[in-house]
């Protein structure tokens, strides 16, 4: 990472009120901290720290700070954006060595068109944004651009295949996915679906019929509540079924015909 030169002074005004004026004049404030000296309150210029900002590739910046004709080498750590202007209200500096490695987060970015959603109709899966590097001030990356071209659907890349650029060691789980292909939604969602679907539902119990010893089929199945019928026992009578009627029960017995006299 190439340094930018940037000028800087020393700010003597408060923090509350002293920031609020510092903007109103067309001034940013900062702090410088690390090395062997204490924490510096700044303040920059507000112009050229917002068009700095602007044509950066990411907001990882190595800067070699003037200030009071004293250079230091820091690293911008955070910058602050006001909501809704977006412009810079505030920037944290890290001063560190040249010959002193150090650790960033770095933004990763992609390149290339997968083939799995050129000709496939998958969908780019961008899951990590951002990867832990550890290199020389000098050698540290602002990006790490990704080749995606040859991704199919299905396919992922892993923290582990990705190559670090000279002199930059990338941190963390080598299996971890970054980017992957995957299914539309929709797609997934059917395959799910046809899935679900194909398998018996829950509960259903396959309707077979009972034999007999004898080999005759039994009875159908007893309704939902109702007791099974056991071996041996008689048919209970139909209604209105007079042969039914049991032994010696006169009324029973006498004609469904006869007529009252």
């Amino acid at each position: 990472m190439k340094s930018v030169p940037l000028n800087a002074f020393a700010r003597t005004l408060g923090r509350r009120a002293g920031s609020k004026k510092l903007r109103e004049s067309g001034r940013v404030p900062a702090v410088i901290y690390g090395g062997q000296v204490k924490p510096v309150r700044l303040e920059l210029d507000a112009r050229v720290m917002n068009d700095l900002i602007h044509h950066s590739v990411s907001e990882n910046i190595l800067v070699d700070l003037a200030v009071d004709s004293q250079k230091r080498l820091a690293l911008v750590q955070e910058v602050q954006h006001h909501p809704l202007s977006q412009k810079v209200v505030h920037v944290d500096f890290h001063e560190v060595s040249p010959t002193e490695k150090v650790t960033i987060m770095v933004p990763v970015e992609t390149v290339g068109e997968a083939a799995g959603v050129k000709t496939g109709g998958g969908v780019l899966q961008h899951i990590v944004f951002k990867l832990k590097v550890r290199a020389l001030p000098k050698d540290l990356p602002e990006q790490i651009v990704v080749d995606v071209s040859h991704l199919e659907i299905g396919k992922s890349i892993h923290l582990g295949e990705i190559k670090a650029p000279e002199g930059v060691e990338i941190l963390g789980d080598k299996k971890v996915t970054i980017i992957s292909v995957g299914l539309p939604k929709t797609e997934v969602e059917e395959t799910a679906a046809a899935a679900e679907g194909a398998a018996p539902a829950a509960g259903d119990v396959e309707m077979t019929k009972e034999k007999k010893e004898d080999g005759t089929e039994g009875a159908a199945p007893a309704k939902a509540g109702g007791a099974p019928a056991k071996a041996g026992d008689k048919a209970s009578p139909a209604k209105g079924d007079a042969k039914a009627a049991p032994a010696g029960d006169k009324k029973a017995a006498a004609p469904a015909a006869e007529k009252k006299k």
